[in-house]
């Protein structure tokens, strides 16, 4: 290249106009353009709990995640108050079950207890509860069954009484995730019946039929012995059926809609952050955080960088709450605590 040469170059780049990079130049200028922002405010963390006293059993499938009896439950719960995260939602896991879910509405359920236990001790804790019968039937799906068809009629009935059972127990949030048709008018009109009008319902409103559910079904031993759950769950092809299912919900009285999975359905909570006001909840599922905690304990990807960009990207779609595994460790670093190591590393 002659001198000539480089002096025409350097007069072309001189005429750029539109430079993106001018607002990338320093942190402090990246932070104040930055257009998504996550906080402990956004997060939900979900725990399991199991019969028993004294009980805290890693999860071999989710590292650094446990099944709790109520007792270790509560004492856990008092870091998640020290991080000021706003709320967890309990999955109950019951020593009896049988084919009409008994212990789904239990006064002394495993979950009612749990509730209880919850709010004498951390009374500003926003509980809430998961709202399904897999966990309690003795064939691990989430309804009545005839021969190896889910009737969903009669399963509304195990539904409604389940929700407001836990909503006597003390539970701030019920979140239905059966996927059973008319739910959520069902539970909706039970709660207003039994006095719990004030209580809102956040509804599971496109849950698909996922493989990244994997390592839950070890967590809530809920693993259907027949078929699977394409029936009721949603087909992971459509978007436009999802768009309905968060229609329906928000018409049947739902005050928060969620999208589950949450990274491999992004474009689902954009569309639901598009068609509604109410806010978007999307839950960052156990295969999700499966395979990121594989891949950072392999050394493929840093572990801190991944997981919050992971968690970004799920507020940039659109949600506004995000039910996720990883709510301890973004707490922390969200605060500036980079010395405490990963739970899940």
């Amino acid at each position: 290249m002659t001198s000539n040469d480089a002096f025409t170059l350097s007069a072309l780049r001189s005429d750029v106009k539109n430079r993106t990079r001018r607002t990338r130049e320093t942190s402090a200028m990246r932070r104040m353009v930055r257009e998504t922002s996550l906080s402990v405010d956004n997060l939900i963390y979900p725990m399991f709990v199991v019969e028993g006293e004294d009980i805290k059993t890693e999860i071999s499938s989710m590292p650094g995640q446990y099944q709790l009896s109520v007792d270790r439950l509560v004492a856990d719960c008092a870091e998640i108050a020290a991080l000021d995260i706003p709320g967890v939602i309990l999955f109950g896991i019951p020593d009896h079950k049988d084919d009409i879910a008994s212990g789904a509405y239990a006064e002394g359920g495993i979950i009612q207890n749990a509730v209880r236990a919850l709010k004498e001790a951390y009374p500003d804790l926003c509980v809430v509860t998961d709202v399904c019968l897999c966990e309690y039937m003795d064939h691990g799906h989430c309804g009545i069954i005839e021969g190896e068809k889910v009737l969903n009629d009669p399963t509304l009935e195990l539904l409604e009484k389940t929700a407001v059972s836990h909503a006597e127990a003390g539970a701030d949030i019920i979140a239905p995730s059966d996927m059973m048709d008319g739910r959520i008018g069902t539970i909706r009109a039970a709660l207003d019946a039994g006095g719990f009008a004030q209580t809102p319902i956040m509804a599971y409103s496109s849950k698909f039929a996922s493989a990244f559910y994997g390592p839950f079904r070890e967590a809530a031993e809920s693993a259907p012995a027949f078929g699977d759950r394409s029936s009721y769950q949603m087909d992971p092809a459509n978007a436009r059926e999802a768009v309905r299912e968060i229609k329906l919900d928000i018409e049947e009285g739902a005050d928060i809609v969620m999208v589950k999975p949450a990274l491999i359905y992004l474009d689902v909570i954009a569309k639901a952050r598009e068609i509604t006001d109410l806010p978007v909840a999307a839950y960052n599922v156990s295969g999700e955080f499966a395979m990121l905690a594989a891949a950072c304990r392999n050394g493929w990807l840093d572990p801190e960088r991944a997981f919050m960009e992971t968690l970004t990207s799920i507020r940039r779609a659109g949600a506004d709450i995000i039910l996720t595994y990883f709510a301890k460790d973004a707490a922390r670093r969200l605060r500036g605590d980079k010395a405490t190591p990963l739970s899940w590393m």
